[in-house]
């Protein structure tokens, strides 16, 4: 199964998400533990390992961690990423979550719509960063991109 069915996030030493970032982030982490599509390819002539998979997201030394093992705590992989590629793509999502939580307490839908697709088309540009990133290391759908994405921010130093 090429899947992750279950998900940590490490966010030890980091300061305490506000109460948005944490809604998004536990919707995130339910959407993603409900439909995902996550492979680790093999490598140096070695077959793919099986999932489905145990993931780990963490910030170590200033960087992106997805620590993945199978679902009975075997090692399979470590990925450890710069935040620098997420930068704009995080700040964008930051100012535009902010602004669509201010138009919900106070403008008309249609407007709320208008911001919600902009912050939809940052939220698809941060995951196709991440799955460029993750080329060769884990494949990825769009889906799981964008929900893991989110998961990036609530990581990101530059909340």
């Amino acid at each position: 199964m090429t899947r992750i069915t279950r998900l940590e996030i490490d966010d030890s030493g980091l300061p305490a998400p506000s109460p948005e970032l944490e809604q998004e982030r536990r919707v995130a982490v339910f959407d993603l533990l409900e439909d995902n599509s996550f492979a680790i390819p093999g490598r140096d002539g070695m077959a793919a390992p099986e999932g489905p998979f145990a993931l780990t997201l963490a910030v170590r030394d200033g960087r992106l961690v997805f620590d993945t093992a199978t679902e009975d705590g075997a090692k399979v992989a470590e990925f450890h990423l710069s935040f620098g590629p997420f930068r704009q793509a995080v700040k964008d999502y930051f100012q535009i979550c902010q602004s669509y939580f201010e138009a919900v307490k106070k403008l008309p839908p249609g407007q709320i719509e208008a911001i919600d697709m902009a912050r939809r088309g940052i939220h698809n540009e941060g995951a196709r960063i991440l799955q460029e990133r993750l080329e060769g290391k884990a494949e990825l759908d769009i889906d799981t991109a964008r929900r893991l994405f989110t998961l990036v921010c609530a990581l990101s130093p530059q909340k």
